[in-house]
């Protein structure tokens, strides 16, 4: 660890000219590191991203392809891909997630959403991964084999195997009938920065793929970290219907079935962020993301009545995962 701040500094001190001090900026559930750097009056973020855990030309490529389209990601001033290193522009430090309550939802939520269909109606999908039917259930599995087994202990009977594939067959059903588009697949309120305009700031785009349209409309409107009421996320998720019908992202006839795609791209996601939570805890030992599991597993709970395929999901969860979860209250909070 030591050598390995040493060469942050000496190579910051070699891009700037100066010596500069590293201070820590809060990280990501990735193995990713950042460091804020503050050669006078200027400010900086150093990513430290080893070359074995991240693909750092992967994020410049990503961010340069964004910043054409005219939107706020991260300028690389200097990088190294050898040794992952990147000195990026400072976005700030007011992260939706620190900043968004009932006065300023509608704004900043406006804001996001306009982004988004920039980057759905006008961002190139050329290079990106597919996210295919393998791919869909390869997230989906995050959640029997970390939250279930690893976390909790379970093992699974026949009748539950079944009912977890069941569930995961008529989610992917329904992924792979959207429209593609370039998917973010982390636009929630802890990648966004509510910056001077262009605003927000986006981070943490470097795992886009070539997927659902509904993906990164429900990463933001259910997030996995701050709640709202329901008929609120119902109304912010029809207006980017029509925004996206507008903007050839959606045909006309897809408007009403965007509905749908919304709650079960969901309930897709929700699975998924469960089980990485928990493999967050058991494998890399951060045991703060556990309390974000019950809100997660709440908006399965809250999408299930609609849809009969997933009644013996919702009573499996509901019956079994919340009085096991480490974090047992299900009193989630829904807004500030």
């Amino acid at each position: 660890m030591r050598e390995r701040r040493a060469l942050l500094a000496d190579w910051v001190r070699h891009v700037l000219g100066r010596e500069c001090r590293l201070e820590p900026v809060a990280g990501d559930a990735s193995s990713r590191r950042y460091w804020r750097v503050r050669p006078d009056d200027r400010s900086y973020i150093l990513m430290d991203a080893p070359p074995v855990v991240a693909d750092i030309e992967r994020f410049v490529r990503i961010a340069e392809r964004l910043r054409a389209l005219g939107l706020n990601t991260p300028q690389v001033y200097a990088q190294a891909p050898g040794q992952g290193l990147l000195l990026l522009a400072d976005l700030g430090t007011r992260l939706y997630l620190d900043v968004l309550d009932q006065e300023n939802a509608d704004r900043l939520y406006g804001d996001a959403l306009a982004a988004l269909v920039v980057i759905q109606a006008c961002a190139s999908t050329e290079g990106l991964p597919h996210y295919d039917g393998p791919f869909l259930h390869r997230e989906l599995a995050l959640f029997r084999d970390w939250l279930l087994v690893r976390q909790l202990g379970w093992e699974l009977s026949d009748v539950e195997n079944a009912v977890l594939e069941s569930a995961c067959e008529f989610l992917v059903e329904h992924a792979l009938e959207q429209p593609r588009v370039c998917v973010h697949r982390d636009f929630h309120s802890r990648n966004l920065m509510v910056t001077a305009p262009p605003s927000p700031g986006i981070l943490d785009f470097q795992d886009a793929v070539a997927g659902p349209v509904a993906y990164d409309p429900v990463s933001l409107l259910r997030d996995c970290y701050i709640g709202w009421p329901r008929e609120q996320v119902e109304d912010w998720a029809r207006g980017y219907a029509t925004l996206a019908v507008h903007s050839g992202i959606l045909r006309p006839q897809d408007a009403d079935r965007f509905v749908t795609w919304f709650d079960l791209m969901g309930v897709q996601r929700h699975l998924k962020a469960s089980g990485i939570f928990a493999r967050l805890n058991v494998r890399d030992h951060k045991p703060g993301y556990l309390a974000d599991i019950p809100r997660t597993l709440a908006y399965v709970l809250e999408v299930a009545p609609a849809y009969p395929r997933l009644t013996a999901l919702a009573d499996l969860i509901r019956e079994r995962v919340f009085p096991d979860l480490p974090v047992t209250s299900t009193a989630v909070p829904k807004y500030r």
